[in-house]
């Protein structure tokens, strides 16, 4: 025999959900359920023996809660309302060496921007030089930190790259190392995704440097970014719609004004301790 359940929720934070839901048999009813079809109350057939369900957030808050069924008649299912609550609590950092962008599971971007200002004139961007070390550290038997148990490797930096003024931008910059002694692989790059462009970035001389870039920006009159609302610690996320990522073979327009922004995102790993010196934007005068 079966019997039919209603899963409502009462009580969550802002950072729950999505959900995935079962039963105290191990039968999975149902995942990534969005919050806000919990809230609305969603209904499933289980079976009789069924006493127990199991709601769990899978999403950057990870809770699972398990709840016993119990019998409510309609007018008691329609007076529950849904309550936002946040509780306050305490982020421990560091407590392992080896990771730095991780917060309870979770890597969060480690984002860097540096403006530029020139003179009179515009300046065209011809490519970008960032002298930053990037280290990996190693395990330490012992459990006891100390600087030697580290290398500084040549293939780990920022992933991603936004360059941008008051009316052109890059759109999203993916970076990847440059294939080294494969020619047949450097020529795919660029490669051209549905909301990026993946491009190669090369290490000399201590260096990090790239190019490859131009104005993606649909329209100088739509904003090019907007305001998250995952966190107040994200100042500003890139508006893809007012991006085209296509080769625009006759319409690459560089990156020309008289200031420039450079935005670098690492959020891809967080085994790496980015210690960021300088950056260089190697220009030249744009006459008009």
């Amino acid at each position: 025999m079966a019997k039919t359940i209603i899963v409502k929720l009462t009580k969550a934070g802002n950072r729950t959900g999505p959900f995935t839901i079962s039963d105290n048999l191990g039968n999975i009813l149902g995942t990534n359920i969005p919050k806000s079809a919990v809230i609305s109350g969603i209904s499933y057939s289980v079976d009789d023996l069924v006493s127990v369900i199991i709601i769990q957030s899978t999403g950057r808050c990870k809770v699972t809660k398990m709840l016993p069924i119990t019998d409510l008649d309609v007018t008691q299912i329609a007076a529950i309302k849904f309550e936002e609550t946040n509780t306050a609590s305490i982020w421990r950092h560091l407590t392992n060496t080896i990771l730095y962008n991780t917060y309870y599971g979770n890597i969060e971007p480690y984002v860097i921007e540096y403006p530029f200002s020139y003179q009179f004139h515009d300046e065209i961007l011809q490519n970008v030089k960032d002298f930053t070390k990037a280290y990996k550290y190693l395990p330490i038997p012992d459990g006891v930190f100390n600087d030697n148990a580290r290398v500084e490797t040549n293939d780990r930096w920022f992933n991603k790259a936004i360059l941008y003024n008051g009316q052109q931008c890059s759109g999203l910059l993916e970076l990847v190392p440059k294939p080294a002694h494969n020619l047949k692989d450097y020529l795919k790059y660029p490669m051209y995704n549905e909301e990026s462009k993946t491009i190669t970035y090369t290490k000399s001389d201590s260096f990090y440097q790239y190019n490859t870039f131009w104005s993606l920006i649909k329209s100088s009159q739509i904003p090019m970014f907007n305001v998250s609302c995952e966190s107040l610690s994200i100042d500003k996320v890139l508006n893809q719609s007012n991006m085209d990522y296509g080769k625009r073979s006759f319409k690459k327009s560089p990156l020309r004004s008289k200031f420039l922004l450079v935005r670098h995102i690492l959020d891809n790993s967080s085994d790496t301790h980015l210690t960021s010196g300088f950056i260089i934007t190697p220009a030249q005068i744009s006459y008009k």
